[in-house]
């Protein structure tokens, strides 16, 4: 298997290069190296990237797709990580946009593509509750039908960003009667500003409110507003996870994070030298550097052997080691801090420069990498049966 890439794909990677560098403006890219991103920067930056045809290049080329190769995905996906532009909202452009696309009416689909494609829509997910998270086929949160509505009550948590949202895209439980508990769940679109709907928000352990609950009384959808066909939500939901695991490996994102712990580490003063210098830093900055690479490597390997279309279960070792060498970055850049990543939020008038104050928030938040898009016990569960037959 040839791994290096042609003459057509190196020019399309410095092109990418390029525009990234200088169409996305330097302080968004400076805040997602590191910092805290606001509702306007992902908007600013989605914007730039619809205009440009890169916002959703997987989607069907009538609503923005490119009919790229997967190797021309992965490139993609690649450069935007290593130039630090955040991603196009993955709630519109991984999960929600490719289910209207592939199983919406046409009037959802024009009714909803667009602004989910260019952000003028923000949508969030309300799939998980409080005793239906990996266990998802067990949500309790229903809708009855009345008339030309659907009426949802229920409960939803950890959506995240949901305090954004405009709208949300639902798992709820139409058929509490079917055989199987997968079926009876369809697939519903619901604006947030319907009365009956409350959103409350959860701190989190790096002091953030990122995700929160989502309650529904008798909130009153209209009928129009499921996706496809009644009680086959299980199979759309399936559909979407499938979309949200595309590119989760993120060697782009920790080989930034690496670099930007190794510049740090270098600045830093200890002794005669500095930290770079210290051979227990440098030994970790090195085994960092080559599983990277030895990651990357295999990235390609999967990349270019599913150009058939067909999903691979390596993909899931990618998941596994890619969120492992995402939290290591993470741990490497808050050890360079050291006492300075304690003085969380603490403002700019004392010595403790802001990136270092970030750096232990970042670290706490990324153990969700680990948890979200299957779990790292889920993925250690498919390699042992799809890939060593155990």
């Amino acid at each position: 298997m040839n791994l290096k890439l042609t003459d057509e794909e190196l020019k399309f990677r410095d092109e990418l290069r390029t525009f990234f560098a200088t169409e996305i403006p330097a302080e968004i890219r400076e805040r997602a190296s590191g910092g805290e991103l606001t509702k306007d920067d992902f908007v600013t930056t989605q914007k730039i990237l619809n205009a440009n045809g890169l916002a959703v290049p997987h989607w069907p080329a009538e609503w923005g797709g490119k009919n790229w190769t997967p190797v021309q995905r992965h490139i993609y996906l690649d450069e935007m990580q290593l130039a630090s532009v955040p991603d196009p909202l993955a709630f519109n452009a991984d999960m929600v946009g490719p289910v209207i696309a592939a199983f919406g009416s046409q009037e959802q689909k024009e009714k909803f593509l667009p602004g989910t494609a260019n952000l003028d829509i923000w949508w969030c997910q309300g799939f998980s509750e409080p005793e239906a998270g990996s266990d998802l086929a067990s949500l309790k949160t229903k809708a009855v039908r009345d008339g030309d509505s659907w009426i949802v009550n229920g409960q939803k948590t950890w959506t995240t960003l949901g305090q954004h949202a405009d709208w949300i895209f639902c798992l709820v439980r139409t058929d509490p009667d079917a055989p199987k508990r997968q079926q009876g769940i369809s697939f519903l679109l619901i604006d947030m500003k319907t009365p009956g709907i409350t959103v409350r928000p959860i701190k989190l352990i790096d002091g953030g409110y990122e995700v929160n609950e989502v309650w529904f009384e008798d909130v009153r959808v209209p009928a129009e507003n499921l996706v496809g066909e009644e009680n086959a939500g299980w199979s759309y939901a399936k559909f979407l996870l499938g979309n949200e695991r595309t590119g989760v490996t993120r060697t782009g994102a920790s080989k930034a994070k690496l670099a930007k712990a190794k510049k740090y580490a270098a600045e830093t003063k200890v002794g005669d030298g500095s930290l770079l210098d210290d051979p227990l830093f440098a030994a970790r900055f090195a085994e960092l550097e080559n599983e990277l690479v030895a990651l990357e490597l295999t990235q390609l390997r999967v990349v270019a052997s599913s150009a058939d279309g067909k999903p691979n279960p390596a993909s899931s070792l990618l998941k596994l080691r890619g969120s492992e060498l995402q939290q290591a970055a993470t741990e490497i850049l808050m050890d360079v801090a050291g006492p300075d990543s304690l003085a969380f939020d603490a403002g700019d008038d004392i010595a403790s420069p802001e990136w270092a104050q970030r750096s232990a928030p970042v670290f706490l938040n990324y153990r969700k990498v680990s948890i979200y898009s299957g779990s790292s016990e889920v993925q250690r569960n498919i390699i042992s049966s799809s890939i060593l037959g155990l």
